[in-house]
C-alpha cells in the first residue's frame, strides 16, 4: 500500500532540510511524489542523497529559495523565528508546518509503531525496521540517522506499517497515535523544555495516552524512570502493556547477555522457553535494545522465532559506535553519546570489547543548557576512559550561557580521577589525540555536533606519523 501526498505538502519547502529528521520526512515525500526543496547552512553528504531523489537543495539561507508554487514551509524546533526563509514564509501567508505534524501525516492510513525515550531511539527504531524489512514485511520509517544497510533514514515501503522515531525533546511525539510505542527510559534532560522530572513523566504519558484503543505499550522493566512510567499508564484500561528487562517480572525477561568482541549474544525467555539471536553491536544497552525491537514485533504479530533471526540482519546505524577506520593498530570509533547515561553506557560497552586495550576519548559537548545541569555527570562519565580530551560546546541551537563552558566536564572529570585535558581547537586535538595513541589502543570520538568530522583527520594523522 502506498498512501498519496498530504495536499497541503504536495510542494513543500524544508529549513534545514539536512537534519536527520527532516531530511527522513523529505526523502519519503519525494517517494511518494512530492516536489520537494529545502536548504541548508551546508552542503552535506545527506544533501547528495536528497538530490539523488530529485529534491533541489539550496546551500545557505535566502528568500529567494522559495519557489513561487511551494504550497507549504516544514521546519523544526532548531529554526529561529528570524530565519529569512520563515520570515518571508510567514509574510507570503504560507502554512509553516512542524516536522512533527508533517511526520504524523504521512503515517495516516498506516499502521504507525512510535519508538520513544531518553536515549536508544535511533537504535531500536532502526532495529525494527531493519528485522520487519528483513523479514519482507516493506515497513516504512523514518529514523534519526542512516542504517548502515540500506545506508538511508527513510524508506517508502509497501507494507502497512510505518516505523518512527518520536522526539520527546520539544513534545513533539503528542503528535502521533500509534498502534504500538516503545518507550526505552525516562530520565531528566532537554532542560530549556523540561523543568523537572515531574514535567518528564506527564510529557510521557501523554505520549501513552496517544496509543490507539486496543494497542500496546512496550515499556522497559529495568529503568527506574520507565518503572514509574508504567505505574502511572497501568490505569489505561484501554492498554496492552508489554515489560522487558532484566527483571525477573519482566513479561519479556532477559535471560543472559554474553559480550562476544565488538557482537553479542543475546537469551530471552518466552513462555519459558529460552530464545538466543546474536546482534552485530556491543553492549548491554544495545542489546536491551534489541529486545526491545523483539517484543514491538510481537505486539506486531511477528513470531519471536521470526524476529529473533531477522535482527541478526542489522548492522548498525551510522555514529553509534560505528568504526570510523583503522591506522597505525589504532582503532577510531564514532560514538552519538551526550547525554551522561549514554556517555557511560557507550564506555562501559567498548570496555567489555576491547578488554585491557586503553580507551581515549575526544568528547564535544553538546548544548549549553546540557553543560550546565550535566557537566558534572559528563566528567564523571569521562572518568571510565583511560585518558580523554574535551572540546568546546557544540552550541546548535543555542547562544552561549555566561559562565559556562566545557571547563565544567574537565573540572569534574579530574575530581573523578580523570586523565582529561582541554582540546583549544579541532586542529590542535586531532594532531593531540593521534599523538597520544599507541598501537592497540581504541579512540572514540563522542558527542552530538560535528565531532564524528574529526574521526578520518585523527586516522590521517595517524597515517603520517613517522613511528
Amino acid at each position: 500500500m502506498s498512501p498519496g501526498v498530504p495536499t497541503a505538502l504536495d510542494r513543500p519547502h524544508f529549513i534545514g532540510i539536512g537534519g536527520a529528521g527532516m531530511s527522513g520526512i523529505a526523502k519519503i515525500l519525494a517517494q511518494r511524489g512530492a516536489k520537494v526543496t529545502g536548504s541548508d547552512s551546508r552542503d552535506s553528504a545527506t544533501a547528495e542523497a536528497l538530490r539523488a531523489q530529485g529534491v533541489v537543495v539550496h546551500i545557505g539561507h535566502d528568500v529567494a529559495h522559495l519557489a513561487e508554487d511551494t504550497t507549504a514551509v516544514v521546519v523544526s524546533s532548531a529554526i529561529r523565528a528570524d530565519n529569512p526563509e520563515l520570515a518571508a514564509a510567514r509574510a507570503r501567508g504560507l502554512l509553516v508546518v512542524h516536522r512533527s505534524d508533517a511526520l504524523a501525516s504521512l503515517m495516516h492510513g498506516l499502521r504507525p509503531v512510535a519508538v520513544a525515550g531518553t536515549h536508544g531511539k535511533t537504535t531500536t527504531t532502526s532495529m525494527l525496521a531493519v528485522a520487519l524489512s528483513s523479514l519482507g514485511l516493506d515497513p516504512s520509517y523514518a529514523i534519526g540517522g542512516d542504517l548502515d544497510a540500506p545506508g538511508s533514514n527513510a524508506h517508502q515501503g509497501e507494507g502497512e506499517h510505518f516505523i518512527a522515531e518520536a522526539d520527546e525533546s520539544d513534545r513533539s511525539f503528542h503528535k502521533y497515535a500509534p498502534e504500538v510505542a516503545v518507550i526505552l527510559n525516562v530520565e531528566l534532560d532537554h532542560h530549556a523544555n523540561y523543568a523537572s522530572m515531574e514535567e518528564v513523566y506527564h510529557s510521557f504519558e501523554a505520549f501513552a495516552k496517544k496509543i490507539v484503543p486496543g494497542g500496546t505499550l512496550v515499556i522497559n522493566a529495568d529503568q527506574s524512570g520507565a518503572i514509574e512510567l508504567t505505574r502511572r499508564v497501568r490505569a489505561l484500561s484501554s492498554l496492552k502493556v508489554i515489560t522487558y528487562g532484566e527483571a525477573q517480572s519482566a513479561d519479556v525477561p532477559i535471560h543472559k547477555v554474553t559480550p562476544q568482541g565488538l557482537t553479542s549474544e543475546i537469551t530471552v525467555l518466552l513462555d519459558g522457553e529460552a530464545v538466543t539471536f546474536a546482534i552485530s553491536v556491543p553492549g548491554r544497552h544495545y542489546a536491551h535494545n534489541a529486545v526491545a525491537a523483539l517484543a514491538a514485533g510481537l505486539a506486531m504479530g511477528v513470531p519471536a522465532s521470526d524476529m529473533a533471526a531477522a535482527l541478526r540482519s542489522y548492522t548498525g546505524v551510522k555514529r553509534r559506535l560505528q568504526l570510523t577506520g583503522e591506522a597505525a593498530g589504532v582503532q577510531v570509533i564514532d560514538s552519538y553519546a551526550h547525554h551522561p547515561t549514554e556517555m557511560a553506557a557507550d564506555l562501559e560497552a567498548m570496555r567489555s570489547a576491547v578488554g585491557d586495550s586503553r580507551i581515549i576519548v575526544l568528547f564535544q559537548p553538546h548544548l549549553f543548557s546540557r553543560t550546565q545541569e550535566m557537566g558534572s555527570e559528563m566528567g564523571q562519565a569521562l572518568a571510565l576512559a583511560d585518558a580523554s580530551m574535551v572540546l568546546d560546546i557544540y552550541a546548535a541551537r543555542e547562544d552561549p550561557v555566561p559562565g559556562i563552558s566545557s571547563a565544567l566536564i574537565i573540572d569534574a572529570a579530574r575530581a573523578a580521577g580523570a586523565d582529561v585535558t582541554y582540546g583549544e581547537s579541532k586542529d590542535t586535538a586531532t594532531e593531540r589525540i593521534a599523538a597520544m595513541a599507541k598501537p592497540g589502543d581504541l579512540v572514540l570520538t563522542m558527542g552530538a555536533g560535528d565531532i564524528s568530522d574529526l574521526g578520518p583527520r585523527i586516522l590521517t594523522a595517524l597515517d603520517s606519523d613517522p613511528r
